[in-house]
């Protein structure tokens, strides 16, 4: 069973409005044909990162709702969550029994012991420098069991995330076991978070490591086929990699878009942009938005490496209110890859800008996924940002119901739903994309549907921002 091709929200359960409920009930009043799908980031017991400690899977987080809650949402929408696969919380009931039991622990294959995992029990200073590192730090934890030994213990992020041994068939178990019961609760899709990281493997960067990882994702999709439920692996990484995947018939993220269409947007010039959207997979999720960042590594070699900055510094010196110490050591992001700002900022809370970046957005091949801050052109939360002293959070405003009921009045917003229902309900979408450069600063995307005889097109001029959205001819206005 296939996923709909409609604009997906991506949301935490309890930012619009406290709860699953409201969230529901938002859906329901606000964004009735606006989404098809909903990207709910995890809610389930989590010990840190914002939902991606998981402790336990089998529940709801309480303060979010129940599994009716997910249930109920999943009848109407297309439901994604969140697997991680690559770690699990070190509250979680199996790390707690492994550092109370350590050999004696069922769950002792669960995780990686640096004593078990390198020959000498310590990599050299050679092997700690060819592993693929997003932090500046090692990639272990020191652990002390109850019978007061120690061991370092893998861990690729934050301390609360404690990596996962997936070689070992204890731990395959847990990932058939986890994935079969999102399925059965109601995901259609289930995205793999951090999974490059899942494969550790002497003599690597253990990220990406083939063809260990194309085993990796079999064992995932095959396990959840059955039930008709997909799998997203979640990379940040060199689009190749993507490409790679996507050859193998399996969903992708385009996260190289947001780079791409600031790049489009800041320098007036589509070269870059209409190459990409010519070549990129077709079986993707799209995205200008997440809850992380707006991502820079993910376009090398689409853009030069002077393209590369000159876009980072105009989104500095354009966009409103994001300053790069927002993504330093001070606001506790040391995340080099990542740039925190809301996309609507990033544009300088140009609604104008905003509204051509959505619409190229809806165009481009894929299933649009659109982050809850983006839907509601939401400005940098500096308050928020300030507050936690956490770079992420100025992307990452918690909307009450009430402040909703005026945010969906704005006319940019009122917009932007005009476009994504009209994205929803187009069949031209649901055939064949081509890209038509028509100079330096104008492209022409169009998709052609031949079983309906439908046909949509936008033209338009990423210089000026003057466009045209037709459909069979007839010019669709979104005011």
């Amino acid at each position: 069973m296939n996923v709909k091709n409609e604009v997906m929200l991506i949301t935490y359960a309890d930012s619009l409005g406290e709860n699953l409920q409201d969230l529901q009930y938002v859906l329901e009043k606000h964004l009735n044909g606006v989404i098809g799908g909903v990207h709910i980031l995890p809610f389930y017991p989590s010990s840190g990162d914002r939902g991606f400690a998981p402790i336990d899977y089998t529940l709801v987080d309480p303060k979010f709702g129940d599994w009716s809650d997910i249930e109920a949402i999943s009848k109407k929408y297309d439901v994604m969550t969140d697997f991680m696969v690559n770690h699990i919380s070190r509250q979680s009931p199996y790390f707690q029994d492994f550092m109370a039991k350590k050999d004696a622990s069922i769950y002792k294959d669960f995780f990686i012991r640096y004593s078990q995992f390198w020959p000498n029990g310590e990599p050299t200073q050679a092997e700690v420098e060819l592993i693929y590192k997003r932090k500046p730090r090692a990639p272990y934890v020191d652990v002390t069991f109850a019978d007061g030994t120690t061991d370092k213990v893998w861990c690729t992020f934050d301390e609360q995330q404690i990596d996962l041994d997936v070689t070992k068939q204890e731990t395959r178990n847990f990932i058939a076991d986890t994935l079969t019961f999102l399925a059965n609760k109601g995901a259609k899709v289930i995205r793999l978070d951090a999974f490059a990281y899942a494969n550790k493997k002497i003599g690597t960067n253990c990220f990406f490591v083939e063809p260990d990882i194309w085993e990796m994702l079999a064992y995932c999709a095959d396990t959840l086929a059955p039930l008709e439920t997909q799998v997203l692996p979640e990379i940040h990484e060199h689009y190749t990699i993507q490409q790679k995947i996507a050859e193998q018939d399996y969903y992708v993220y385009d996260f190289a878009l947001p780079m791409l269409v600031l790049y489009t947007l800041y320098s007036g010039k589509v070269e870059r942009l209409a190459s990409w959207m010519q070549t990129c997979p077709r079986k993707q999720y799209t995205t200008l938005d997440t809850h992380d960042g707006i991502g820079v590594v993910d376009v090398k070699d689409l853009l030069t490496d002077e393209e590369v900055e000159l876009t980072r510094e105009a989104l500095y010196a354009q966009g409103a209110n994001v300053k790069k110490i927002y993504s330093s050591e001070a606001y506790n992001n040391l995340d080099i890859y990542q740039i925190n700002c809301t996309y609507y900022s990033a544009l300088g809370n140009r609604d104008e800008d905003y509204f051509i970046a959505r619409l190229l957005q809806m165009f481009a091949p894929g299933i649009p996924q659109v982050y809850y801050v983006g839907l509601f052109a939401g400005e940098n939360d500096l308050d928020l940002l300030e507050s936690t002293k956490e770079g992420r959070n100025i992307n990452r405003h918690y909307y009450s119901l009430t402040e909703l009921e005026t945010e969906v009045q704005r006319p940019i917003v009122q917009k932007l739903f005009a476009l994504m229902r009209f994205r929803n309900v187009c069949s031209a979408f649901d055939g064949l994309c081509e890209i038509i450069v028509k100079d330096e600063q104008s492209v022409c995307i169009m998709w052609q549907n031949e079983r309906t005889q439908t046909t949509a097109k936008l033209v338009v001029n990423v210089a000026t921002r003057q466009y045209e959205v037709t459909e069979n001819d007839c010019v669709i206005t979104f005011d």
